[in-house]
């Protein structure tokens, strides 16, 4: 695209320097060391360093605009005669500029596809995958961007990036590649990350669904009331578009009714589409509250998960290759989005049972049959999740439970002990490890875990150890487990790697834990 195109759909910008504005925009980006030749440069503030550091660094890679937010910075680049081809421009946030510029760079994909946008504390992941799926059996094609991967028509590859949501040029990337593959629906993971840092703007959602909202992520957003307030901009941004004349279903809120934040979000939504002079329908789930859609007669183990769904079409039985309560309701948010896009209930029901399980959520790990006790890997890294997951397996171990897990460095500091304190409650025996420190103390954060299991009664050495390794306290989680016990391994779910220091190590809980029955089986551990 021409530069001046672009620079149009900036708001609240100054142009400081107008270099060469009609040359053409080859690509855009935000990092200097991936600025090529004929590249728009976005110097955004991050939380570890500042890309207006590196503004020089563009310019001499050949970068032919500069946008950036502090003022200063690019006045001081500016009498730099040596620059004097590249155009400058100043706006009030950078980040929201990022986005609008590379919605337009690909030319706004999401305007001729369907949009699907899921959020939520706990279940984000799994709905989507489910929605996915369901969409292929209802004869659609999907595109999905997530936490575990990217699905781009026929293909499908891991996301590596460590982030439910990726950088605005890589979200309008894929979906102007879904549109290229004539996509019909793109299912987006939408993080309370990702919606507070603008990432999503430009998206057109026609569908949001929120699965539930728990204490998670204080550390990014300060308070309860400002996570649930950039959770809320999805159901805004129903209404920042009108609604697409080449779908057949108005602009829908799916929201969990057994939620106690329900009404906020309806609320959200409701007001921003009449305040837009846009319509938005609501389309409520829930099992104990009465809602648009509910379920019943629900029964679960530690692998299947079956239940009546009562629906305005009529009712469906669901046996889904899924445990525990909580996918009830994710499959719910599924259903209710089947519904909106159109959808029979027997294409529905062939879709969600198609799926036979999530990567990296409540996976069973086994070596050989004559394994004596369970493994199970899962992302639960939250109080809210370690504790559904641990309800679901309580019932199902006949000896004792076993859980490994640790907490984030630099993030959410206050759920720490209360992890400790939901497997006190709830296991018979804990190991706390490193779960990507980062830059924190790995001990420290290992001992505030520690500290939540104390006030609970438990000791250190009796029923729970601290082993900063990884690696070696899944070994020593094995090597206590005797036949009839479950080891769940919590925290890291599908990642690749673990982040100490400032280095992504790979890593990967299923393989190392495989990797780990392997060397006691060889060793002849295994006592029935």
């Amino acid at each position: 695209m021409e530069l001046e195109q672009l620079l149009e759909v900036l708001a609240q910008k100054e142009l400081l320097a107008s270099g060469q504005v009609g040359t053409k925009v080859e690509a855009l980006c935000y990092l200097s060391n991936e600025v090529q030749p004929g590249t728009l440069f976005v110097a955004v503030v991050g939380f570890h360093t500042d890309g207006h550091r590196f503004i020089a660094e563009a310019a001499q890679r050949g970068a032919v605009a500069i946008i950036g937010s502090n003022r200063e910075k690019l006045v001081d680049f500016v009498q730099s005669p040596e620059y004097s081809r590249v155009a400058v421009v100043w706006v009030t946030d950078e980040r929201a500029a990022l986005n609008h510029l590379a919605a337009a760079f690909y030319g706004y994909p999401a305007r001729q596809l369907g949009v699907v946008g899921v959020t939520g504390t706990k279940g984000k992941t799994t709905t989507s995958f489910l929605i996915s799926q369901m969409v292929e059996a209802g004869r659609y094609s999907s595109g999905l961007i997530g936490t575990v991967d990217f699905k781009v028509g026929n293909r499908r590859w891991d996301n590596t990036t460590r982030q439910t949501t990726p950088e605005a040029p890589q979200v309008q990337e894929l979906l102007a590649e879904m549109v290229a593959e004539k996509v019909d629906f793109a299912v987006v993971e939408s993080s309370s990350h990702g919606l507070a840092l603008r990432k999503l703007l430009d998206c057109a959602y026609d569908v949001a669904v929120l699965t539930n909202l728990t204490h998670e992520h204080l550390d990014f957003h300060g308070t309860f009331e400002q996570y649930r307030h950039d959770k809320g901009l999805l159901f805004e941004y129903l209404s920042e578009e009108p609604p697409k004349s080449f779908l057949n279903f108005p602009k829908t809120a799916i929201i969990n009714e057994d939620d106690p934040q329900a009404a906020y979000f309806k609320e959200i939504a409701l007001q921003r589409a009449a305040e837009r002079g846009h319509k938005v329908a609501v389309l409520t789930f829930a099992i104990e509250r009465q809602a648009d859609i509910m379920a019943y007669s629900i029964e679960s183990d530690a692998r299947r998960l079956r239940y009546v769904a009562r629906t305005p079409l009529g009712e469906v039985t669901l046996n889904l290759a899924l445990p525990g309560r909580f996918n009830v309701y994710n499959s719910l948010a599924a259903l209710c989005t089947g519904l909106v896009l159109g959808l029979s209930l027997d294409q529905i029901k062939r879709g969600l049972e198609g799926v036979t399980g999530v990567p990296g959520r409540m996976e069973t790990i086994t070596v050989l049959e004559e394994q004596p006790f369970a493994v199970i890997v899962d992302y639960a890294h939250n109080p809210d999740s370690l504790e559904q997951v641990l309800k679901v397996l309580r019932p199902l171990t006949p000896g004792k439970l076993i859980v490994l897990f640790g907490s984030a460095g630099e993030r959410d500091v206050a759920k720490r002990p209360m992890q400790g304190e939901v497997a006190a409650r709830l296991a018979d025996f804990a190991i706390f490890t490193n779960e990507d420190p980062r830059l924190e103390d790995e001990n420290q954060i290992i001992a505030e875990i520690a500290v939540g299991a104390e006030r609970l009664g438990w000791h250190e050495g009796v029923e729970f150890l601290k082993i900063a390794d990884r690696r070696v306290a899944i070994e020593v989680a094995f090597a206590q487990a005797k036949p009839g016990d479950t080891v769940l391994l919590a925290g890291k779910g599908h990642e690749q790697s673990i982040i100490i220091g400032h280095t992504k190590m790979p890593w990967d809980d299923r393989t190392e834990a495989r990797a780990a029955l392997q060397r006691l089986l060889e060793k002849k551990n295994y006592i029935n």
